[in-house]
């Protein structure tokens, strides 16, 4: 098997950015993971899920693929829903290609018509993604992608299904036909550019949102503390603080005698092994910070949106 860091001779090497972007829950994570081969982006069918925008790089041989996740684009209720907003628009800035996804299984929208008035506008190449192909029919994916094709004058269009892996490789090949000439913006091993916190900090939070329904998912903030690796024990001590904005909601994520905090700590450090390779030590703390998603200044000090 060639390694993917050998150039193949004579082929001109070509690299760009692609933004993912799509109404709430449209499968952006999903894709990115799908696309990596392995977790780098949480996922659950909470809206605003992804806070951050990352890059995720796929490198091959001839080429480097640098995804752009963004928070899905929604009427914002808050600050927090706000700067989400401007930081999944400002991702359509100076790219190579906008890929917008559409979900086979739910009728296309005013939200998804909102989006695509986005872009429409961007320079950039534009593909449509039709995604979740394993929750359609055949006759449900035929007619939402005829309704998609209108939204926008596309370059190329294909149908996945990232949680199945069914045509993820078209995807790639898909974007790879539009990127330019270009040197290697990453290093080979690099497969994002979140750093290790945030990445502990949002698998955190992805166990609660999976947990809770209702308001505690919007409500909750979580950061990393502290992180040290224990050479001699081949182990990580993470401490990392979960903020929510009311008593009432600290009550019901630490639970009765502490059950819940206790189910999200083993549900997260078995994740965090798997991405760390070691044991873990995982000390969870829940703090109260009243109406942090009004405050800009808070919202960025977490990193969410345009973040730190």
């Amino acid at each position: 098997m060639q390694d993917h860091a050998e150039k193949t001779p004579d082929i001109p090497f070509r690299s760009g950015f692609v933004t993912l972007v799509g109404r709430p829950n449209a499968g952006k994570s999903t894709l990115i993971n799908a696309v990596i081969g392995k977790k780098i982006a949480i996922t659950s069918n909470t809206a605003q899920t992804t806070r951050h925008r990352f890059r995720a790089v796929l490198t091959r041989p001839d080429f480097q693929l640098v995804m752009v996740d963004t928070p899905g684009l929604h009427k914002p209720h808050d600050a927090l829903g706000e700067e989400l907003n401007t930081s999944a628009l400002k991702a359509l800035e100076d790219v190579d290609v906008v890929a917008m996804l559409v979900d086979a299984s739910k009728p296309i929208g005013t939200g998804d018509e909102w989006v695509a008035e986005h872009v429409r506008k961007t320079k950039a190449k534009r593909i449509l993604v039709i995604t979740k192909t394993d929750l359609a029919s055949t006759e449900e994916i035929e007619r939402q992608r005829a309704l998609a094709a209108d939204l926008a004058a596309w370059d190329g269009i294909v149908e996945v299904s990232a949680e199945t892996g069914e045509n993820v490789q078209g995807f790639v090949d898909l974007v790879e036909r539009f990127l330019p000439e270009g040197p290697k913006w990453f290093p080979d091993d690099m497969d994002t550019d979140q750093s290790l916190e945030v990445i502990i900090a949002e698998f955190i939070r992805e166990k609660i949102l999976r947990s809770f329904r209702e308001e505690i998912p919007h409500a909750i903030g979580v950061v990393t503390e502290e992180l040290e690796y224990v050479r001699a024990k081949d182990l990580y001590r993470i401490f990392a603080v979960v903020y929510v904005e009311r008593d009432s909601q600290k009550g019901m994520i630490i639970g009765k005698r502490g059950a819940a905090i206790k189910q999200i700590g083993i549900q997260a450090r078995h994740d965090l092994e798997q991405l760390l390779g070691c044991k873990v030590f995982l000390d969870l703390t829940v703090k109260v910070k009243k109406n942090w998603r009004r405050d800009l200044n808070q919202i960025r000090r977490f990193g969410y949106g345009e973040g730190l």
